[in-house]
């Protein structure tokens, strides 16, 4: 790995075209959504117009250093998890700053936005605060086991730590994916997947239905405007993630964008059909089906 002014130029030009490939995802994915509802939905251009105005303001309000740090530490595991594996496998310039072993370092990153957004609430002062904390990290933490597991069963089929050589080794067709060389791995990684993605019905943390709090709401300004930023982000980078370790990876942009569209459907279409889990009917389900299945996908490698 060699950090190069040109490795860094290029690193901001992927994260330029996947922040604007997420934005437009977003403002799509609610209208599919209203659509299946018979509303009409948000313009496909609404989440540049809320940057933009949420940039534009200020805020008074203070909770202390750390709770301004949550929106950035958020940010950072989302750039981080997208800096650090391949978006275009061969690229010279979409490469990134891939190495050896930067699987588990893209694990770590996934689970640091979510602790730097629990410092951060927990510094809030709002009462509610330390329940929203404990949703989001007993849904983790569940999610957590199965995702790793398969993973590391993964990582012992293709003997290596490295996304790059993951995806080398699925470049044969579609027969050589891991999806159908390893099923049980695929399958508990979906899964995990949804409750990773936040959409219904693991959207235990904002509880849009239950209560008018969290951090749409509790940060303001410039601040909600980082956390906008990061679920632009981040949800594409996991996207391009699984799509590396079970979907062959992408040699263009367009195989790029397709695949994770695809990706990114399944979660949708689940949270459109099925309600919103409890907090313990969403952990008990990660520790069950999903858990099996990694467990199965380690005895058979």
């Amino acid at each position: 790995m060699e950090f190069s002014i040109d490795k860094i130029l290029y690193a901001l030009l992927t994260i330029f075209i996947v922040l604007n490939y997420g934005l437009v995802v977003q403002g799509i994915m609610p209208k599919i959504a209203a659509r299946v509802g018979g509303r009409y939905g948000i313009r496909w251009y609404q989440p540049y117009i809320d940057i933009v105005k949420n940039h534009a303001k200020r805020s008074q309000v203070t909770h202390g250093v750390m709770f301004f740090l949550g929106p950035v530490f958020r940010l950072t595991g989302g750039i981080g998890l997208l800096m650090f594996m391949p978006v275009i496998f061969g690229s010279p310039i979409f490469g990134n700053f891939s190495f050896a072993g930067d699987l588990t370092l893209v694990l770590y990153f996934q689970f640091f936005g979510v602790l730097g957004m629990a410092l951060g609430a927990g510094e809030s002062g709002h009462p509610h605060s330390a329940i929203g904390v404990s949703r989001g990290l007993s849904q983790v933490t569940a999610l957590e086991l199965p995702l790793t597991l398969g993973v590391i069963a993964i990582a012992m089929q293709y003997q290596t730590l490295s996304i790059t050589e993951i995806v080398a080794a699925q470049q044969g067709g579609i027969m050589s994916w891991t999806m159908m060389t390893n099923p049980f791995a695929t399958a508990a990684l979906m899964l995990s997947f949804l409750g990773s993605m936040g959409r219904a019905p693991f959207d235990v943390v904002l509880a849009p239905q239950e209560i008018p709090v969290g951090p749409p709401t509790e940060y303001q300004s410039g601040f909600l405007g980082v956390l906008q930023l990061n679920r632009a982000i981040f949800p594409v980078a996991k996207l391009i993630l699984f799509m590396n370790l079970l979907y062959g990876g992408a040699t263009s942009w367009v195989e790029l964008i397709i695949k994770t569209f695809v990706i990114y459907m399944w979660s949708v279409f689940v949270g459109v059909v099925f309600p919103r889990f409890r907090v313990d009917q969403s952990v008990r389900w990660f520790l069950g089906v999903p858990l099996i299945l990694g467990i199965i996908a380690i005895l058979l490698i």
